[in-house]
């Protein structure tokens, strides 16, 4: 075994509005401190040479350009509510320039929203030119990509579900209001946790901050940091009340964490259902 270092960006730490929100005047709204200022859920993790973006929201140019993103070699998805997902077609500036399709994953139900949802992408009527050229794959479980081990956690959001993900001693579980017991158990012995905290008052579809914290307690994470969160929350006031070990975290924020590569099998088509239209 070697050691492999992931390196991970927090693209954007807000929630659904972004922060500013439209039309509002408050505190934080108005504030100069750059760490108030959110755009919509993503992240890009980084080992090795390849490029894995999760999620691609409303702001994603926007994110890509403050990055200086070039390319991706992949998507996941946690879900398809339109925060996470209505930035899908800036894709089409990567592909345009390689002519190569990029992968893209996610549970069965996430998938099958974005066929329907983005039509467009995946019936092949449309010039090539007009649409990301996209390949996507439903999980159905652990899988490999580019040598990286990556696990799928089911978690409830609401009514409904979202995946996060885990790689090595990294976790990403943003929109989530419970984690399963059964996914808890795939959560032990992290390094960093981000994790969905939205506010400090209650929500019927994301962690408050404080059950956050309880979570991140109870999974026993070495730090946690804190997204999705909404423009109740001020940076530097708020920080001051958490807990050691817990942050909230803000966009552009960048973690590295090391782990154990180990010679993994490639993608296995056990592992998957059938793939989506390559285009």
């Amino acid at each position: 075994m070697s050691r492999q270092t992931l390196h991970f960006t927090l693209l954007g730490t807000g929630t659904s509005t972004g922060v500013p929100m439209l039309g509002c005047d408050c505190e934080v709204c108005r504030s100069t401190d750059a760490r108030n200022r959110r755009t919509r859920c993503s992240a890009l993790l980084r080992w090795g040479g390849h490029s894995l973006l999760i999620d691609t929201p409303p702001d994603l140019r926007c994110q890509m350009l403050r990055e200086k993103v070039t390319g991706v070699d992949a998507v996941l998805y946690t879900h398809a509510h339109a925060d996470h997902v209505h930035g899908i077609d800036d894709l089409r500036s990567f592909t345009m320039r390689t002519r190569q399709a990029i992968p893209i994953y996610g549970s069965p139900k996430t998938i099958g929203q974005l066929r329907r949802t983005f039509r467009y992408i995946f019936n092949g009527e449309a010039n090539p030119a007009s649409r990301p050229m996209l390949q996507a794959w439903a999980l159905g479980g652990p899988f490999t990509l580019f040598g990286l081990a990556i696990t799928p956690v089911p978690l409830q959001h609401g009514d409904g579900e979202a995946w996060g993900y885990r790689f090595g001693p990294f976790a990403y579980l943003t929109d989530c209001s419970a984690i399963p017991e059964a996914s808890r158990a795939l959560l032990q012995d992290l390094d960093v946790l981000v994790l969905d905290g939205l506010r400090f008052r209650s929500h019927p579809t994301h962690f408050s901050i404080d059950q956050a914290v309880a979570a991140a307690r109870q999974l026993g994470a070495r730090r946690t940091l804190l997204t999705h969160l909404c423009h109740e929350v001020e940076h530097g006031r708020d920080s001051r009340a958490l807990p050691a070990g817990v942050e909230l975290a803000y966009d552009g924020q960048n973690v590295t964490c090391s782990h154990a590569a180990r010679c993994l099998e490639p993608l296995s088509a056990h592992a998957f259902s059938e793939p989506g239209l390559s285009l």
